[in-house]
């Protein structure tokens, strides 16, 4: 059975000048040749994704999409018309979005978190930016302090809205955010709370007693790999200690004040240097 929207692993059966056939139960779908990759031959068996292009052929590409049906992303409008918005996403065809699935107006250059679904009525693949049909309401088995992956999404007044492990809408405040997020981008990410109505409250940064060992320990390595000095004080700029060391201005002071305390480091005009323990 041929999964639209999604990868398949099918056989090249012949080929012709425009491209090559490949075989599926559902019928032929044509791979066109400028994705057929270098040395391809016929009964090689490759893997594509296969969608439906501007005249509703179904149609294979090496090209990877930035999702695949029933996944959510963040994509950027490309195009507005009558009829809905029109999402760059990876392909030559853009992602429809209809203006019945639209949260709110979309208009180009706009970044959106959109979930990716084929409509049964028309068999296309169609985005929707009304998430809340597509979230997972389900009791969420995480704690708070759990390791969790997000997918950033368009900046808010409040931070930036997330999807957390591919089904929970959450929130990175913008108090929590130390360094550039870029929309669409994955990252590491902690859960800080889980609220009444099942979205969450994340950070970029574990968070309390854990977040200093950590990051003091990430603090020592770095003074040990550099000859015991580490050109950065509590002047230092937030973007330079996030380059140099991973972790916020914030954490990193916490941490530089638990060398200090402990009699582990001396701190300078110029940076901070390891003392030699008697």
């Amino acid at each position: 059975m041929l999964h639209l929207g999604d990868y398949n692993y099918l056989e090249i059966l012949r080929e012709l000048e425009h491209g090559m056939y490949l075989g599926s139960e559902d019928g032929d779908v044509l791979l066109p040749r400028k994705y057929i990759p270098e040395g391809t031959r016929i009964g090689d068996m490759i893997s594509v994704f296969v969608y439906r292009d501007s005249e509703d052929r179904l149609i294979a590409t090496t090209l990877e999409p930035k999702a695949k049906v029933e996944q959510f992303a963040c994509l950027q409008v490309r195009d507005v018309n009558n009829f809905g918005a029109f999402l760059e996403w990876g392909l030559e065809k853009d992602l429809f979005v209809p203006y019945k699935n639209q949260h709110d107006a979309l208009y180009p250059g706009q970044w959106t978190l959109v979930y990716v679904y084929l409509d049964e009525n028309s068999d296309r693949l169609v985005g929707s930016t009304k998430l809340g049909p597509f979230l997972n309401y389900d009791p969420i088995p995480l704690e708070e302090g759990d390791e969790v992956e997000l997918l950033i999404g368009p900046e808010k007044a409040l931070g930036f809205q997330v999807i957390v492990n591919h089904k929970y809408l959450g929130m990175l405040y913008r108090n929590e955010v130390f360094r550039s997020l870029q929309p669409g981008e994955y990252t590491q990410g902690y859960l800080k709370k889980i609220r009444e109505d099942n979205k969450l409250d994340v950070s970029l940064q574990r968070q309390g007693y854990d977040e200093v060992v950590e990051a003091t320990e990430a603090v020592l390595a770095k003074l040990k790999a550099g000859n015991g000095h580490l050109p950065l004080t509590d002047k230092s700029s937030p973007e330079l200690i996030y380059q140099t060391l991973g972790m916020s201005k914030k954490t990193f002071k916490k941490a530089i004040g638990a060398l200090y305390k402990r009699g582990d480091v001396q701190l300078l005009p110029e940076g901070i240097s390891l003392l030699a323990k008697p």
